[in-house]
């Protein structure tokens, strides 16, 4: 197996960081590696903004559902959906009201997300962790308001990045039986590779080391997907949001 695959394969979500500051350099490194990520006809309809400063992070931890780990990472990047740079380009030549419709907001969020992962994975390359915070969208508005984000943008996820100040076991995932289809989807047999995989995560939900749910002999895959899309707590509110925040989803 080669070292890329390898490393791939051995992402772990961090919470935990040492105070070692990122140089600029390393994050300039990571940043330049999001942005080789494939982008849907070059639009790169995205904008990242990195928070440092620690009483800026404290608030966005607040937002984001008291999530510690904000703090203590040394970075906080804010991935954005950011179709405000397309509005500028075409202004530059026609005074036009761009055409929006679901297809586009979808555009930007892709963009942002492979972008994301891009530089997770250069980031990761040099030793660095983090961990994906979609708090963030607990409250856009007060996300959107500490950016000073202007209409046509606002934010996917955060990320925390950092010196690893823990050592998690690795999340195990489905099988590749059950996301693997060949020409068609088929359902047969995903019961049976959900419940596998049901056991699988309850041991390691019983046995991990670094923080979670360690100890529960009932937290399993198939319960938590019920425990969390059974609630109303889903972000109701984004729908809203987005409108206001010029988006048109149509």
């Amino acid at each position: 197996m080669n070292e890329v695959i390898e490393l791939l394969k051995k992402h772990r979500s961090i919470r935990k960081y040492k105070p070692t500051p990122i140089p600029e350099s390393d994050l300039e490194q990571i940043l330049l590696a999001g942005q080789a990520a494939s982008t849907s006809s070059n639009i790169q309809a995205y904008s990242v903004v990195a928070v440092t400063d620690p009483e800026r992070k404290r608030k966005f931890a607040e937002l984001a559902g008291n999530q510690q780990q904000i703090v203590e990472s040394p970075v906080f990047l804010v991935w954005c959906a950011d179709l405000n740079k397309i509005r500028i380009a075409a202004n530059l030549h026609e005074d036009v009201e761009l055409h929006q419709n679901v297809e586009q907001f979808l555009l930007g969020t892709i963009d942002a997300t492979l972008a994301a992962q891009n530089a997770t994975i250069a980031a990761e390359s040099l030793g660095y962790g983090m961990v994906y915070i979609g708090g963030i969208r607990n409250n856009p508005q007060g996300v959107t308001d500490l950016l000073a984000l202007p209409p046509l943008v606002y934010p996917v996820f955060g990320m925390c990045v950092g010196v690893p100040d823990q050592e998690p076991d690795i999340r195990p995932r489905l099988p590749l039986a059950a996301v693997y289809h060949k020409e068609v989807y088929k359902e047969e047999g995903l019961i049976s590779e959900i419940k596998a995989y049901d056991e699988t995560t309850r041991v390691y939900y019983a046995t991990r080391k670094g923080g979670g749910k360690g100890g529960d002999q009932e937290t399993k895959w198939s319960r938590e997907m019920l425990r969390r899309f059974k609630s109303d707590r889903l972000r109701g509110h984004l729908h809203d949001f987005l409108v206001g925040q010029g988006f048109k989803l149509r």
